[in-house]
């Protein structure tokens, strides 16, 4: 009886447990930091901030100065969102597609070739998780490299390559979230768990149920 029970379980886990022992090996081949995209940065040293320049006075719960293109810009986050002005105050407007590429050329060593502007959050994106509106910007790689970057802070917040999307495509398997690969607490994966905890239980007991039997 534990025999067969063990056999039709196995059967049933074996699947998942095949694809958890790829993703992991994936995982353990594959630096971090390489998936990231990070070699494809190129250290910035800009130009140091004078406080004495800033004349805008406000209210935040954080405030953040960031070096957008050739200048300085202030960062604040409130109870209602994030506004972002230059350091006399003013209210700044997006960057353009160009400006874009031009953060692009100057923060990494790709090559841009199209911006395109996103403003909607999509499931399963590679942006998901930032801030909109967003820039991707296509570049002349055969890696089919697209790097994303922040339509007010010209930040960039993501690069994503063929790497990335296999590290992620893994990752939603390693956890069985194929949706949204970001809830390590769903269901199945609970379930799958256990299961391959009674398989492996099993198993031990039909090892020693067979030694004793030789015995």
């Amino acid at each position: 009886m534990i025999r067969l029970f063990h056999k039709y379980l196995s059967l049933v886990i074996s699947i998942q447990l095949l694809l958890w022992t790829i993703s992991g090996i994936y995982f353990a081949f594959n630096k971090i930091e390489l998936v990231r995209g990070e070699q494809y940065l190129i250290e910035q040293n800009p130009s140091k901030l004078n406080l004495k320049e800033v004349e805008s006075s406000f209210s935040a719960k954080n405030v953040n100065f960031v070096r957008r293109l050739d200048e300085w810009i202030i960062k604040v986050e409130t109870d209602s969102g994030f506004s972002y002005t230059d350091l006399q105050g003013q209210n700044l407007d997006e960057l353009n597609a160009e400006e874009v590429k031009e953060v692009v050329r100057q923060s990494t060593n790709l090559i841009p070739l199209m911006a395109q502007r996103i403003d909607k959050p999509e499931i399963r994106a590679e942006f998901r998780g930032r801030n909109l509106p967003i820039f991707k910007v296509a570049t002349s790689t055969t890696d089919n490299i697209n790097v994303y970057v922040d339509a007010f802070t010209g930040e960039v917040t993501a690069i994503r390559s063929d790497s990335w999307r296999i590290w992620d495509f893994l990752w939603g398997a390693h956890i069985i979230d194929y949706s949204e690969r970001e809830n390590i607490n769903n269901f199945l994966i609970k379930i799958l768990s256990i299961l391959a905890l009674i398989s492996s239980l099993s198993g031990i007991v039909l090892f020693f149920k067979t030694f004793k039997f030789k015995k």
